[in-house]
């Protein structure tokens, strides 16, 4: 995996900017701690860093081909799966190529099929191609937008990069929030609107979505979709298939030229990884999973965590023989990196299991360069607890009964925001982009809706996550699950089939019971585990004490009274993450204001 930036310009010359495109690509360093490189032109720059995984010797970028009228340039970040038999299907087309990389596969499937070659590609990605000739840029992601990609257009200027702080390292973007960006920050954290940012004029290339940039300006094209028809096979054949669409992508995903493991929390998702990659595979599995002290031990935060990891880990390890390591996440640890998240996101985020996960990844680092998860898998097969909701869609099925941090926002930004009006808005456009079938029960019309607003709004704030601290940890996390022949298979299959055996997530259960201990097997949804260290949330206590008592820049967006009531009272701080968690609201706080402070964030 790797970090990619650029800058076009068709007013000013690009090869008197090095320093400058060197600073951008330079602010991804932990992307791609391997190599970092720039290419520059007259009217066009692009940088790269990065983390070798695939041609470890031969993968170098950016990467540039010119053959005949034809000359070309990508900065290239993600892992193609599908790239041998692309690579063969371009050499009967008469390319011939000169590493053994993705990278190279890709560059040269531009050369053949221009912007039609992302749809043969099966894979996680965020790329740029800039065409030498027609003096235009592409910027590519992935279906479901596993890796970013930010942007900024300014009349003939557009910067690009894998995250914001390679666009805010060019001194031509400024770090702006307007109501929009604030909306998005306080009202729906973990609901990101496709597109939007927190900054002002920063946005994301959409999942799905090309974005072409020329002479002529900038032009947005969707090139994939969910499409829903009716579904034929029988719940054995259905449950066969899925059987064999996991087992081929896990062969794919288990492909690498440096250490690979398995993030194993002893769930139904990654255990069913594990079995598969253990099964396809002479060699022994690695396994990694988290840990707490005693005396640390995780939160029970009702459905999102039923109960521990560790007896089930155990029994999996047992009885797959994997090779497992187990990282410890302390307290002290947690407080001493409290900051990554922030740094990480270049925004506030989701507190302590930002860095917890960091920790982990930090852990696994140590042993491995790629790693797999099971992210992706309660989307598509319907695992969460609100699959079973039965209320109205007046709000995203996550945020039911939750309190956002909206509510401790000055009267006058409220005004300026308008939170109620916001979210419902963002709702209702979620709920239009829905394709419903013709005809459907409603059971299926409900679950339907619910997975597409998972997929859409609450899929890309986990996956956000995952990226940016498997990132800041120069660790490559995979996620088999996202592969968008799943998913699309997935989407037209009938409740009923996704819930056999009246068990959540019933039809993966069907698909894989063989592979598993039963306990395992049956297990409930836990999510990641929050930790219960009392030293972490006692030193955010004390730290927003302090900072109700300073005048601080929070404290323009957020009413100091009310947050002074909380600490007074004793009662939790709303916070961004959809789950209950006690400290969540202080992290947030905290944030807020270092976010305004380091990053010199203007309101506008």
């Amino acid at each position: 995996m790797c970090g990619i930036a650029g800058w076009i310009d068709f007013g000013h010359d690009l090869r008197a900017e090095e320093a400058t495109v060197r600073a951008m690509t330079d602010s991804l360093v932990l992307r791609g701690p391997d190599a970092g490189a720039v290419w520059l032109s007259e009217n066009a720059a692009l940088g790269h860093r990065r983390l070798a995984v695939i041609d470890v010797a031969g993968g170098a970028q950016p990467m540039e081909i010119r053959e005949g009228h034809r000359h070309v340039v990508v900065s290239y970040s993600g892992e193609v799966y599908n790239f041998p038999e692309l690579r063969s299907e371009l050499r009967s087309l008469g390319h011939a190529f000169r590493t053994r990389s993705d990278t190279e596969v890709v560059l040269r499937a531009h050369l053949e099929w221009g912007e039609e070659a992302v749809s043969r590609l099966n894979g996680m990605f965020a790329y740029a191609v800039w065409d030498v000739a027609r003096q235009e840029l592409l910027l590519v992601r992935d279906r479901l937008g596993v890796k970013p990609l930010y942007w900024t257009v300014q009349g003939e200027r557009l910067l690009f990069g894998s995250e914001p702080k390679a666009v805010l390292a060019n001194p031509l973007f400024r770090a702006e929030a307007d109501a929009e960006g604030l909306a998005e920050l306080f009202v729906l954290p973990s609901a990101p609107t496709p597109g939007l940012t927190v900054f002002r004029g920063l946005r994301t290339v959409r999942p799905g979505h090309t974005v072409r940039f020329g002479r002529g300006g900038v032009r947005e094209r969707r090139y994939w979709a969910l499409e829903s028809r009716p579904h034929g096979d029988s719940l054995d054949a259905t449950a066969g298939h899925v059987r064999e669409l996991l087992t081929d992508i896990v062969r794919r995903q288990l492909v690498s030229d440096v250490p690979l493991g398995l993030l194993l929390s002893g769930g139904l998702d990654s255990s069913t990884l594990t079995a598969l990659a253990a099964a396809g595979s002479p060699d022994k599995a690695a396994t990694f999973s988290v840990d707490f002290p005693p005396g640390e031990q995780p939160e029970r935060l009702g459905d999102w965590n039923r109960d521990a990891d560790a007896p089930y880990i155990r029994e999996l390890v047992d009885a797959l023989g994997t090779a497992h390591t187990s990282v410890t996440v302390p307290g002290e640890e947690l407080l001493a990196h409290r900051d990554t998240g922030l740094t990480a996101r270049d925004r506030p985020g989701w507190g302590e299991p930002d860095v917890s996960l960091h920790l982990l990844f930090q852990g696994v680092r140590r042993h491995v360069t790629v790693a797999l998860s099971g992210e992706v898998a309660d989307e598509v097969f319907g695992g969460y607890p609100y699959f079973q909701d039965d209320g109205p869609p007046d709000v995203f099925p996550w945020l039911r009964g939750r309190t956002s941090p909206a509510s401790l926002l000055r009267p006058e930004v409220a005004a300026a925001v308008r939170p109620e009006e916001y979210a419902a808005q963002r709702l209702s456009e979620a709920l239009a982009e829905v394709p419903h079938l013709s005809g459907e029960s409603e059971e299926d019309r409900r679950a339907r809706r619910i997975s597409h607003l998972a997929l859409t709004r609450w899929l890309p704030a986990l996956l956000d996550r995952k990226d940016r601290m498997s990132m800041a940890a120069s660790l490559e996390v995979r996620v088999p699950f996202a592969d968008h022949r799943l998913v699309e298979y997935l989407w037209n299959v009938p409740w009923a089939f996704k819930t056999a055996g009246g068990e959540p997530k019933g039809l993966l259960r069907r698909a894989v019971g063989d592979l598993l201990p039963p306990r395992v097997l049956h297990r409930p949804k836990s999510g990641y585990p929050a930790s219960s260290a009392p030293g972490y949330a006692a030193a955010l206590r004390r730290r927003a004490e302090e900072l109700v008592r300073q005048d601080r820049p929070v404290f323009e967006l957020v009413d100091r009274e009310k947050v002074r009531r909380h600490l007074a009272e004793g009662t939790v701080l709303p916070g961004p993450r959809a789950a209950p968690h006690p400290t969540g609201g202080l992290d947030h706080l905290l944030a807020l204001d270092s976010w305004l402070d380091t990053y010199g964030v203007s309101i506008r």
